[in-house]
């Protein structure tokens, strides 16, 4: 049983990398584009800066096309990632089977996913938000991909605590009580944990700076005058606007992809003959 649910998942996940994909493709892209348009118009603005100062330049290039980025790589990545989350998802879901009260299959995968959705990735982009390209100091990324993934932990280990305290209350002041109580312990303890982890601007390679991220302000030569303006507020807010939709529209895929299956899976319907209590002899 547990192997039926598991591939269910998987295929949901899949379903949902598809249409992230898509809607990525759509939306996302040309923020994209727009952010790799700055960041070589800020290179060219720098080399001219240094050339000026005598600094020779360095060269570096990319081992993949900004076309394979954009179309097979972006493709495969959120598929394979949907597939895993749908995986991933089908466990959680397996293991609170039997331990969701009178809960349906199909309300049960609402829920987890929608716990999925926000563990995974609400919480997490509350404090350390996608960025495009041209966003991030190139010395800072082993330390980023580590305080993301930290934080991802904290919210789905948190995230559990909470069901298990909403339900140790739940006797006591009862659902609906329980589930408020709960709900404002998670958010205390999540509050708690954003202020104790550092804003990537604060990491140490940044040398101090004490911003509360590494978005580009403008470049300016020696004597102050700005050459180069900062990054577009308009495309960081877009790009993570559509970065977020994306992924609401894969969790939501996951939930009503596997939601019918889970049913059909769990809770068959009865036979005809069982429908019009005629039994057989």
């Amino acid at each position: 049983m547990e192997k039926r649910i598991i591939w269910r998942g998987v295929l949901a996940g899949a379903i949902g990398g598809v249409l992230a994909f898509l809607f990525a493709k759509l939306f996302a892209e040309p923020q994209i584009q727009k952010a790799i348009d700055y960041e070589e118009g800020r290179d060219h603005a720098q080399e001219a800066l240094n050339a000026t100062a005598g600094i020779s330049p360095h060269e570096h290039a990319d081992p993949f096309s900004r076309a394979v980025q954009g179309n097979v790589g972006i493709g495969v990545a959120l598929i394979l990632f949907g597939a895993a989350m749908g995986a991933l998802f089908a466990v959680a879901y397996a293991l609170y089977l039997g331990r969701s009260g009178r809960l349906r299959p199909r309300s049960l995968a609402v829920l987890v996913a929608g716990g999925g959705f926000l563990g995974f990735c609400l919480v997490p982009f509350l404090k350390y938000p996608a960025n495009p390209p041209a966003i991030g100091n190139d010395d800072t990324i082993r330390q980023r991909s580590g305080l993301y993934l930290l934080m991802v932990l904290a919210s789905l280990s948190l995230l559990v605590l909470t069901v298990w305290l909403g339900k140790r209350l739940r006797p006591r002041f009862g659902p609906w009580n329980a589930t408020l109580l709960a709900g404002a312990a998670f958010v205390a303890a999540m509050a708690a944990v954003m202020l104790l982890l550092p804003s990537f601007g604060e990491l140490s390679a940044n040398a101090g700076r004490h911003a509360a991220t590494e978005t580009p302000g403008p470049l300016t030569d020696p004597t102050g005058r700005i050459v180069f303006p900062g990054f577009p507020a308009d495309v960081l807010f877009s790009f993570r606007l559509y970065s977020l939709g994306a992924q609401l529209l894969l969790w939501a895929t996951i939930a009503l992809v596997f939601a019918p299956l889970a049913e059909r899976l769990l809770a068959p319907s009865p036979a005809p003959a069982e429908q019009t209590g005629l039994v057989t002899a």
